[in-house]
């Protein structure tokens, strides 16, 4: 069974660099939205950066990819380009690479908040799922150079009409902060119930 494997890219996956770089720019066009345009080298500086999540199977076929940004000195991370080959859709691999690349920005990047955006639902719901909550544009980094990134966006006129207020892309984010403080409410309460239910057992034993 040809089975497939995620992992963090390495130089042994530079030669998949051009396959990924195609894959992108076909998937942006047949949804009609999104970064249409990712460069092999540019791919390939993710490689060596340690930045790129990639999917390949046991006998060598890409079955998908993502890479790690930082915008802001390393304030913002947006997780970018997740591209799924079409052979390998509808198996999980979307949500094993995002959850992969997730847990490698946190660990390279503990304080950043991060980001994305997407009109899939699909990935809207995966994201959910690792504790992002949609924000308006303004939440999110304010670096002109993520937003050229837009450039290559057939809705990108959009963008720009609203001065990078809004588009069709909906806006997520992870603030490690907030969700922190969360989890310690989320603790304390299952804490509460737990001593409660304790004192109500000694309570009814007597």
């Amino acid at each position: 069974m040809d089975s497939i494997v995620i992992q963090i890219a390495s130089f042994c996956h530079v030669g998949y660099a051009r396959e990924i770089s195609d894959l992108i720019e076909e998937s942006a066009k047949k949804r009609g939205t999104g970064i249409a345009k990712r460069s092999p080298n540019y791919i390939i500086q993710k490689i060596n950066e340690h930045k790129a999540i990639i999917a390949v199977t046991n006998l060598g076929k890409l079955a998908g990819f993502c890479y790690i940004e930082s915008w802001g000195n390393t304030k913002y991370v947006a997780n970018s380009g997740l591209v799924i080959h079409h052979k390998f859709r509808n198996q999980g691999v979307a949500k094993k690479i995002k959850k992969l690349a997730f847990q490698h920005s946190t660990k390279m990047f503990p304080k950043a908040k991060l980001f994305g955006l997407t009109t899939s639902l699909p990935v809207m719901k995966i994201n959910s799922e690792l504790g992002y909550e949609p924000v308006t544009f303004s939440e999110l980094t304010n670096d002109d150079e993520f937003w050229k990134g837009c450039e290559s966006c057939v809705n990108y006129e959009i963008l720009q009409n609203k001065n990078r207020s809004n588009c069709l892309c909906t806006g997520m984010l992870y603030d490690p902060f907030v969700n922190n403080i969360k989890k310690k409410k989320i603790w304390n309460k299952s804490k509460w119930f737990s001593r409660w239910g304790k004192i109500k057992t000694k309570i009814n034993d007597k």
